[in-house]
């Protein structure tokens, strides 16, 4: 059988390989985390084609899933834009992306929203959901949703990585501590919580090579969307981080996060006396 990477060379054979992939799963909710990544991977692997990565950097959800091997799946692709002088715009590489998944055999619909700082992208696919047996009715679409933070803010650690999912992609992408302060940022400051968030930074927790969080990164980002003054050090994110998650509807947390999940056995991570114990765990002395 033909290589992923040599599918995506000869073109339709690509989607006909995501069509055999998707065949050979007979759960419907794995089937489709299954069809939405390889469709990612292949859009990561288009951007990349196009020179996205000379200006922009991998980060959130998904990059923690390619580059560092996180339980779930994502719906979405998060970018910063880290070199500005390199970048020509969201509308470009989609277009760029577009083509090249056109030739791989798919119907492709996109819309780009390029104003604000967080510049977006929506790839919509008719048909392909109906043609890997998950729906009947032709209107229903696979959407990706790409989202780029033109002004990200400053201190994120970048580094080259080569991640073969499905296709051989190099990325450069945030490394683990700066996409985790992105996650913290995203439990402070987003209006409501998501389940996703929370089980990431269990699943970070649990981590056997956990850093310690890019500190400078997430100051900036707190200063970036809070009027107030915050100390940002170890002990005082962790306590700050203990009240949120307290307060936090954890049903909801659970529900947000279940359709999601590699493994449903990892829901146990959404235990919040167990991440609470953890992060006060992180401020007792170590042991040698």
């Amino acid at each position: 059988m033909a290589s992923a990477a040599q599918g995506r060379r000869a073109g339709p054979a690509v989607r006909d390989h995501l069509l055999a992939l998707a065949a050979a799963q007979p759960d419907p909710r794995a089937r489709l985390n299954l069809v939405r990544e390889y469709v990612q991977a292949h859009a990561l692997a288009s951007l990349q084609t196009a020179g996205a990565f000379a200006a922009l950097a991998f980060q959130g959800g998904t990059a923690l899933r390619f580059l560092y091997g996180l339980r779930r799946f994502s719906e979405d692709l998060d970018f910063s834009l880290e070199k500005p002088a390199a970048w020509a715009g969201l509308a470009d590489l989609m277009r760029a992306a577009g083509r090249d998944f056109e030739r791989s055999g798919y119907a492709l619909e996109v819309s780009v929203q390029a104003t604000g700082t967080v510049h977006n992208a929506q790839a919509k696919f008719p048909g392909l959901l109906r043609d890997v047996g998950l729906t009947t009715d032709p209107r229903q679409k696979l959407v990706v949703r790409l989202d780029v933070d033109t002004r990200p803010p400053a201190g994120a650690v970048t580094e080259q990585r080569l991640v073969t999912r499905h296709f051989p992609i190099v990325f450069r992408a945030h490394d683990l501590a700066s996409c985790m302060a992105g996650k913290l940022h995203a439990l402070f400051a987003r209006g409501h919580a998501k389940g996703r968030d929370v089980y990431d930074l269990g699943w970070f927790l649990t981590h056997p090579q956990r850093p310690e969080p890019n500190l400078a990164l997430l100051g900036n980002a707190w200063r970036q969307t809070h009027a107030d003054a915050c100390r940002i050090d170890p002990g005082a994110w962790r306590s700050a981080l203990i009240e949120r998650l307290l307060a936090f509807d954890w049903p909801a947390i659970v529900r947000d996060v279940e359709p999601f999940l590699e493994d449903a056995r990892d829901i146990r991570l959404l235990d919040r006396h167990l991440l609470v114990s953890e992060l006060r765990r992180m401020d007792s002395p170590r042991r040698s």
